[in-house]
């Protein structure tokens, strides 16, 4: 008879749980090319199943509606890259413009290096040599037919998986139960479930979230007087789909653009602030009213596992990294041996209001064992 996972030592759980960690990141990080399209098809997937059941309710074939909710988001996709190409044309007429600004500051960057660090001009032209030879070294050795079609293809191949998922759903999720024991069924369907509806939760509330940081953005750029605060605005708002670092890089990318325009120090710290505030309003009312996941993962595993998406696969890593992470945790935590990995993924602390985490069970009292009589006292 076959041992069940709590009957197992501890030992033997723990290594069995990080040899399966191993081999899935191994896996993504050799099959990245086949598996990142995959899961971004995934993810629109879910997306778009509810509309595909409401078309299948309003008496359409199953393969119609399906092609109906692609064609839908492909067309809310084109308008968007429609409004992005306006503006960036609008943006490429001043690139020369940009570039003498740009050539500005980078003359007033190089002064104030010299001065600061005592480094010449001749030591900053070695080191930046230096790095754009290392640059087109790595660009020289990469696969140039695989970066030019890398991208084209993901773009090919990203309709095909969506409208494959979704006509191959039912027989994909029936292929998931019957991998488990028919004793299992049930905790097994309830993990799909779950784990159905905390991406359809997340992928949808992503984009309102995304719309609504656009809108804000844009709208405090435009009161500052920012050039190109539109397109700015969205720009950020599309950075920001990437946890923290996102919201980084969008801030620095606006200041120097802004600076190369309107050197102005109040108008780089208004840029700055309407930055901070709308990522206090995102972290604080966005994110738990409109996102509203059903699975709370704590910063510290967000950063890390942003780090580790965008080692593995880039910049698409790293936006799949949370929702792959949500994915985790709900299977962590309905599997006995794995609520471990749960709890380190949670956000869930000891001090909190109702929490057992590392409380020590109560002892019980011993109580002394009743003195012997005899039957003359």
């Amino acid at each position: 008879m076959m041992p069940s996972d709590t009957d197992r030592p501890h030992y033997h759980q723990f290594s069995h749980s990080l040899l399966a960690l191993a081999i899935i990141t191994a896996t993504i990080y050799l099959g990245q090319d086949i598996l990142v399209p995959l899961a971004m098809a995934g993810l629109l997937a879910i997306l778009l199943q509810p509309v595909e059941n409401w078309l299948i309710q309003k008496g359409m074939h199953k393969v119609i509606a399906i092609s109906l909710a692609l064609l839908l988001a492909i067309l809310v996709l084109t308008g968007i890259g429609v409004v992005l190409s306006v503006q960036l044309a609008n943006f490429s007429d001043d690139l020369p413009k940009l570039r003498q600004h740009l050539g500005e500051v980078y003359e007033k960057i190089r002064h104030w290096v010299r001065q600061e660090y005592n480094v010449s001009y001749r030591q900053q032209d070695k080191y930046i040599q230096k790095a754009q030879a290392e640059t087109m070294t790595s660009l020289q050795g990469a696969d140039k037919f695989g970066v030019i079609m890398g991208p084209l293809g993901t773009l090919l191949l990203l309709p095909i998986y969506v409208f494959l998922l979704l006509y191959y759903r039912s027989m994909l999720m029936h292929f998931v139960v019957v991998l488990f024991p028919e004793r299992e069924t049930s905790r097994v369907k309830d993990i799909l479930s779950a784990v159905k509806t905390v991406i359809q939760s997340y992928v949808v509330g992503l984009l309102i979230e995304t719309g609504c940081v656009a809108a804000l953005n844009s709208i405090g750029l435009l009161i500052l007087g920012v050039q190109y605060a539109i397109l700015l605005g969205i720009m950020a708002a599309i950075l920001n789909l990437v946890p923290y670092i996102g919201g980084l890089v969008a801030t620095l990318l606006t200041v120097l653009v802004t600076m190369s325009y309107q050197p102005d120090l109040s108008l780089m710290l208004g840029v700055v602030g309407v930055f901070l505030l709308v990522q206090f309003i995102d972290n604080n009312v966005l994110v738990p009213f409109i996102v509203a996941s059903k699975v709370r993962i704590n910063a510290l595993v967000s950063i890390v596992g942003v780090l580790i998406g965008g080692a593995l696969a880039g910049v698409s890593g790293m936006f799949l990294s949370i929702p792959g992470i949500a994915i985790l945790k709900v299977v962590f935590d309905r599997v006995d041996s794995l609520r471990p990995w749960g709890v380190l993924l949670g956000d869930q602390t000891p001090e909190q209001e109702g929490s057992k985490l590392f409380r020590l069970p109560k002892r019980r009292r011993k109580v002394a064992p009743p003195a012997e009589t005899t039957p003359n006292s």
